[in-house]
């Protein structure tokens, strides 16, 4: 028993209420019986607690004898610290009865429960310190809460009171202004009535001196007349004169006498009058009209006008209403709607009358500023010199380039022409030489005639075996065309039968007078293939840039030419451009032609990139939205806006230029004129695509050139890039035969083309694709024949010769007559009859000739009508192939 009440007091040593142990009965140990209570604190959320007083009732336990203990009931106790409990000595009277197990037991039992007793002391003060201090923390909060609460609800008081004084104020304003206006309208209705008592003075005196008047006149009877006049006056309504009404109403402030009442509209008194309010609201609309017209003055602004406008754009610009803008346009005689637009005249006119200065521009004033100003002395510093090597085909420009470079380009060139202009950057010494490889094809004249234009120096290469030939002296005028300097390089000295002095001496035809010959123009005997020679061309290059004394500004912004464009696959479209003066750098903004962009990358000659690129310096340049024209000048912008102006207005040039040029003739003769022109004339259709369009141009420019009167080539599309599958529908509407020099067609482009039957060439050599062009033209227009006459006879006489029908009696007088060749008979000269001679004898015998001097006798297949004295010719028609 001893140890399951231990056990259970074990068990419930948390219980917050201090249990009493007991000894009662006989040597048994017990617990207080009855209803225990206690206080316990209970937590909430957000730190809230709660004191609380909770009881527990016990079991009831039956004794001997059945009557059940009734537990007392006690009242609730503060929690006190355990009473020690100490035994007492053995001999006392509690203790009597126990053996010495049991008290053992009793000890240890009470040791026991004191031990846990202190336990739950110590975990009670750490529970009650825990609480203490979370107590604090939460009351912190709280106050760190109301302190919060207590600031918003200061800024909130502040804000309404800001607020009230707004309020105040604005309504103080109110009623400052409602007070101006009451005395405006007092003031204004003070002058009225004054005006109109003056009237009612002036009209007394009027009735006064009539009455006078009546009064010497007719007595009573006009008294009684005006009097019952009156009086009538008074009994219809009306109101009596100011003069006549009792003093108490003289006076008094009339503001309902202009309402329309029943009795007045029914006697037909005056109309009714407005009212008090409706003429403040007038004063006061007015006023606000006067003060905004005086606050605001009409401001004259400088207005610009373009060469054509719309009347709303021409009223925006002026800061004016476009219904003003119609009725001045109205008044000089013009009738327009707002989005009609007006010449340049009109406008003008407009703005001069509505008071504003007009200041006419035109469209191409977009370019204006474009090309920097031209740069101070000082600004100036030496730079490169740009060389173009310039000669025949085949005469050794690329490869005289590659020894100064010291590279192999011409390997890569297809049929050992340039098909593009290179544009490469060489160090000599302390110095470096920008050279331009142009192509010396005739068909590249055009580009290289760029080249000349955008060079200081020309390098003629003359081959020493050769001498001067048809290319070489189109470079000499390009050259002087230009007003270039020129260096002749005398290539191929390594080979037998050079000649230097012949090249000297046909130069000479050409007004090219060299340093040999006492003349001004310096002359290099050079080998590109032995490398001999190259050291002296540089210094005649270097001694000539120093006279030239070239220099440029590279602080500015960058300006230039386009050398060449292609659209590159991974790259988009790519320029080469040579800057001339100024820096172009990456991120810089430019147009060049009717293209412009942001520069995303610069690439030099050896394929590094760079991040600048100074004056004579050549670069690829990419980040433009489409591939300009070789030759264009290129020119760096402050924004992109300003780029899409200048574009925009060089496109639409461009699109003018196009339909100008397929634009139908306007009149009757020019449409006859041109079709008399083109009557009997064939032409053949090509779409041409190139990978630069330097080779797209002088692709388009020799077959232009490569027809004849008969027939026409012409080049219904030309563009860089690969062959796409819209190429290839037009090509298929128009019949037109499909080019690609240096491309290739995509997949969809060559399904296209196969399920279309479109023809595609691929050229790497301008002189094969010019070549077969011509040849199809040729084949075209077909055989060419000619007519070689082989034997001529006179008719002497006709007969008649049985069934065949008339047959004729010829002599030959020249070649020979063959049955088996065509015929005519001329009569007068006048071809009468052309055919084939049926049948030829001599002395009744068939013959196939008869020589000169013969006689013989022929008929005609299906001609009779012959006579004597008419001429027979015999022909044969040769096939001779068509060249163009």
């Amino acid at each position: 028993m001893i140890r399951r009440l231990v056990k259970r007091k074990g068990t419930k040593s948390n219980m917050s209420d201090e249990k009493k142990l007991t000894l009662s009965g006989r040597g048994t140990l017990g617990v207080n019986k009855g209803v225990e209570t206690g206080q316990v604190r209970q937590s909430f959320s957000h730190g809230r607690s709660k004191a609380v007083v909770v009881e527990r009732k016990k079991k009831r336990v039956l004794h001997k004898g059945g009557a059940a203990e009734t537990p007392q009931q006690e009242a609730p106790v503060q929690r006190k610290a355990p009473k020690t409990y100490v035994p007492k000595k053995p001999g006392s009277e509690g203790a009597r009865n126990l053996t010495s197990a049991e008290q053992e037991t009793r000890v240890r039992v009470l040791e026991e429960a004191k031990r846990r007793a202190e336990v739950e002391e110590k975990e009670r003060e750490v529970r009650e310190a825990k609480e203490a201090a979370e107590r604090k923390i939460r009351e912190a909060a709280e106050e760190a809460a109301r302190d919060d609460e207590a600031d918003a609800r200061t800024r909130a008081e502040a804000e309404m009171k800001a607020k009230k004084e707004a309020e105040a104020k604005k309504k103080a304003a109110a009623e400052a202004e409602k007070k101006v206006a009451d005395d405006l309208a007092t003031r204004e209705k003070a002058e009225s009535e004054a005006k109109k008592k003056s009237e009612l003075e002036a009209r007394a005196v009027q009735l006064k001196k009539a009455s006078e008047a009546r009064q010497a006149g007719g007595g009573k009877e006009a008294e009684s007349d005006d009097d019952r006049k009156s009086r009538g006056k008074r009994k219809k309504g009306g109101a009596a004169p100011a003069a006549d009404r009792p003093a108490r109403t003289r006076g008094r402030d009339d503001r309902r006498g202009g309402r329309l009442t029943i009795s007045s509209a029914l006697s037909g008194g005056d109309e009714r009058q407005r009212s008090l309010a409706a003429f403040k609201r007038a004063q006061a609309k007015k006023r606000q009209a006067h003060d905004s017209s005086a606050n605001q003055p009409k401001q004259a602004r400088e207005i610009t006008i373009p060469e054509a406008i719309t009347v709303q754009e021409l009223a925006n610009r002026m800061a004016e209403k476009a219904t003003f803008v119609i009725k001045t346009l109205m008044g000089i005689g013009v009738m327009a709607t707002i989005n009609q637009t007006l010449d340049q005249d009109t406008a003008e006119l407009v703005v001069t009358e509505m008071g504003h200065t007009p200041k006419r521009v035109s469209d191409a004033d977009v370019e204006i500023g474009l090309v920097g100003e031209d740069d101070h002395e000082g600004d100036m510093v030496t730079r490169a010199p740009i060389v173009t090597v310039m000669g025949h085909v085949d005469h050794g420009k690329t490869s005289l380039l590659d020894a100064l470079r010291e590279a192999n380009v011409v390997s890569g060139e297809a049929g050992g022409i340039t098909q593009h202009i290179g544009a490469y950057q060489v160090s000599v010494g302390d110095n470096k030489i920008t050279f331009l490889d142009t192509p010396g094809h005739a068909a590249f004249t055009q580009m290289r005639a760029r080249g000349a234009s955008a060079t200081d120096i020309v390098i003629l290469v003359v081959a020493a075996d050769d001498g001067v030939m048809p290319q070489t002296i189109e470079a000499i005028h390009h050259s002087k065309a230009a007003g270039v300097p020129i260096i002749v390089a005398i290539n191929k000295m390594d080979r037998e039968g050079a000649n230097p002095d012949r090249v000297r001496n046909e130069l000479l035809q050409h007004e090219v007078v060299t340093e040999s010959f006492s003349g001004d123009t310096q002359e290099v005997e050079v080998s590109a293939k032995t490398g001999a020679g190259l050291d002296k061309l540089k210094e005649a290059i270097a001694l000539q840039a120093e006279i030239l004394e070239l220099k440029a500004n590279p602080n500015r912004e960058a300006e230039g030419v386009v050398v060449e464009a292609k659209l590159d696959k991974g790259r988009g479209p790519v320029a080469t451009v040579l800057v001339q003066r100024g820096t172009l750098r990456v991120g810089d903004i430019f147009v060049a032609g009717p293209e412009w962009g942001r520069v995303r990358a610069l690439v030099n000659d050896k394929g590094e990139q760079v991040t600048e690129a100074g004056p004579s310096q050549p670069v690829e340049v990419l980040g433009l939205n489409g591939a300009p024209g070789a030759g264009d000048d290129f020119a760096v912008v402050d924004n992109e806006a300003r780029a899409r102006e200048v574009t925009s207005y060089r496109q639409d040039m461009q699109r003018k230029k196009r339909q100008a040029a397929v634009a139908a003739p306007k009149t009757l003769e020019s449409i006859f004129s041109q079709m008399k022109e083109n009557e009997g004339m064939q032409t053949f259709d090509v779409v041409v695509k190139g990978d630069v369009q330097g080779s797209v141009e002088a692709i388009t420019q020799s077959l232009q050139k490569a027809g004849n009167d008969d027939i026409q080539c012409r080049v219904i599309h030309g563009a860089v890039g690969g062959i796409t599958e819209t190429d290839i529908t037009l090509a298929q509407a128009s019949g037109a035969l499909v080019m690609g020099f240096n491309v290739r067609p995509n997949k969809q482009a060559r399904d296209a083309a196969e399920a279309e039957g479109v023809t595609i060439k691929y050229y790497s050599v301008i002189y094969d694709l010019i070549d077969e062009v011509k040849a199809a033209m040729a084949g075209q227009l077909g055989p060419e024949f000619k007519e070689n006459v082989i034997g001529q006879a006179e008719i002497r006489e006709a007969f008649q010769a049985g069934k065949a029908g008339k047959a004729a009696g010829c002599f030959v007088v020249e070649g020979s007559i063959r049955n088996d060749l065509k015929a005519r008979i001329l009569r007068d000269d006048v071809i009468i009859y052309e055919g084939q001679i049926e049948n030829l004898r001599r002395f009744k015998d068939d013959v196939k000739e008869v020589r000169s001097g013969q006689d013989c006798g022929l008929t005609f297949e299906n001609y009779h009508d012959f006579k004597a004295g008419d001429v027979l010719e015999v022909y044969e028609l040769l096939e001779i192939e068509r060249k163009l």
